[in-house]
């Protein structure tokens, strides 16, 4: 039996002289190293299409087998934010102060100066939620398969990051253990679950950040030629 040719498309590409690329490449290099990991956040408003952009950056990912399996939920509501904040704190105590956490991981984010109190989850104007779809589900309830599905959502979650830096926001990518509370606080199926919740706005006034650096180019980087 032969098996039916994938439909295509003309890829429309454009080659870029190679200075006009390192120039371009240069400048996206700079302006990345000034992003920044956010704690402190201003209650300023970010309209509702910056988000969407974000998003749909996002979504431009590629993923395995082209599922796409990520769903994004965007939150401005302040009852829920609040309700978010009150589970994640709450996950969080017992991480940092129930013994959850190996001493080495804590000692690791020491210099980070990170403890249970989570107020930019009040405090920014939009939390998204992001969620791994683990299956599909057919329009009959079975289950359809989905393939690299962490790495799928860890790409887009990349690219929403990137898009967010580079409209002039900033966000934190926001990891309390476990997250089964934002399924049920958001509504979502079983068959998704949370990956990062990312708070979006922009910086506050006085905001600081720890002094930290990037591993230099020649400690990951290996040619073989």
């Amino acid at each position: 039996m032969t098996q039916e040719k994938y439909h295509t498309v003309p890829f429309a590409f454009e080659r870029r002289h190679d200075k006009e690329s390192k120039f371009r490449g240069q400048a996206m290099l700079d302006s990345l190293r000034r992003r920044r990991s956010i704690r402190e956040f201003s209650s300023d408003p970010v309209p509702r299409p910056l988000i969407e952009i974000a998003v749909a950056t996002a979504a431009t990912a590629p993923s395995g087998a082209n599922r796409q399996p990520w769903h994004f939920v965007a939150v401005s509501d302040p009852p829920t934010k609040t309700e978010i904040r009150k589970a994640a704190e709450a996950e969080e105590r017992e991480f940092y102060e129930g013994g959850r956490a190996p001493e080495a991981w804590l000692e690791a984010l020491a210099p980070l100066g990170t403890d249970a109190n989570k107020p930019f989850l009040e405090t920014a104007p939009w939390l998204v939620a992001v969620f791994k779809e683990i299956h599909g589900v057919a329009e009959d309830g079975s289950k359809i398969t989905n393939y690299y599905v962490n790495e799928s959502v860890g790409i887009a979650c990349g690219l929403f990051i990137n898009a967010i830096h580079h409209m002039g926001l900033v966000t934190l990518t926001h990891t309390p253990q476990p997250m089964r509370f934002l399924n049920e606080i958001l509504s979502r199926p079983n068959n998704e679950r949370p990956f990062i919740l990312f708070p979006v706005g922009y910086p506050a006034d006085d905001c600081t950040v720890p002094d930290i650096s990037k591993k230099p180019l020649d400690e990951i980087l290996t040619w073989v030629e």
